[in-house]
């Protein structure tokens, strides 16, 4: 596991070998899967006109751009993530919007040397992926003035979140586990939905005043059964387990994608596509001033 001064280096290798390409494909999903949440979101976060904010894990940028629109021409608003290619997608829709008061940013919030001029800290599904949680929050802490806010976003348990769980469940039928030695990009989506624990974790590294809400909102996981399938078997937990399987899985590939296409069918809608059921952690919690 990485240290604290090295920062997340096997997993941000990883990110960028293997997973960014499949993120650009999924884009869309990825993005627009995701609208549900954000709307749910967005309205009650305690961000006002002038604002300085940070945004970890900003990926292709979206939830910057909202922030900067929501912080207005007085504020401002700085998108940092670990891959480039994302970063290249939120400079170009900065500039299409001609928004100047957002920049994005390459770096590891694990041990990004911050500063703390931060109002808001925001991070939407990117915390759930650091190797040492409470060193990461205790460096997210550091970005923020006294009294400042932090909101993260986390999934929920796994039964809460067919749309990540099901795939998995049904791929695990023909393929053995990642073993002990599989790549991955991080603890995992789950890695942060017990309450608990995540409080432990924030007292550890400082915060007070912390309050979960919980948002449970659907998400568009295909715009059609194959590209739905396409994206379980690329991203999250099946993929995972599928791509650790090498020639076996692709030796299996036909039966596992009809038997994920039967699976996936009953969940779609005659206007967004396929559509599932998913719930999130919102996680509030404020710098001591």
């Amino acid at each position: 596991m990485p240290n604290d001064t090295a920062g997340d280096t096997e997993f941000v290798d990883f990110w960028n070998e293997v997973l960014v390409p499949k993120f650009v494909k999924y884009k869309h999903i990825l993005v627009d899967g995701l609208t549900h949440h954000s709307e749910a979101i967005f309205p009650t976060l305690q961000v006002k006109q002038g604002d300085k904010v940070l945004d970890i894990g900003c990926g292709f940028g979206d939830t910057a751009i909202k922030l900067a629109h929501r912080v207005g021409p007085q504020g401002s608003v700085l998108g940092l993530d670990c891959c480039d290619t994302f970063l290249e997608y939120g400079t170009r829709q900065a500039k299409a919007e001609h928004l100047t008061n957002v920049d994005f940013i390459n770096g590891d919030a694990l041990v990004y040397p911050f500063e703390p001029e931060y109002d808001f800290v925001f991070s939407r599904f990117g915390t759930m992926f650091f190797s040492n949680p409470v060193a990461a929050f205790r460096n997210m802490r550091k970005a923020l003035k006294p009294g400042g806010i932090v909101t993260h976003i986390v999934w929920r348990d796994r039964t809460d979140n067919p749309w990540l769980s099901m795939a998995k469940d049904v791929v695990l039928e023909y393929l053995p586990p990642p073993g002990d030695d599989a790549q991955t990009c991080g603890p995992g989506p789950f890695s942060m939905s017990n309450q608990e624990m995540v409080t432990a974790m924030m007292k550890s590294a400082g915060f007070e005043e912390i309050h979960f809400e919980r948002v449970d909102a659907p998400v568009l996981v295909g715009k059609t059964i194959e590209d739905a399938i396409g994206f379980q078997l690329s991203i999250g937990p099946a993929g995972e387990v599928f791509r650790e399987a090498g020639e076996q899985a692709e030796q299996k590939r036909d039966q596992i994608e009809t038997a994920l296409a039967s699976a996936i069918d009953a969940q779609k809608t005659e206007t967004e596509g396929i559509v599932m059921a998913s719930s999130s952690w919102v996680i509030s919690a404020r710098n001591p001033e």
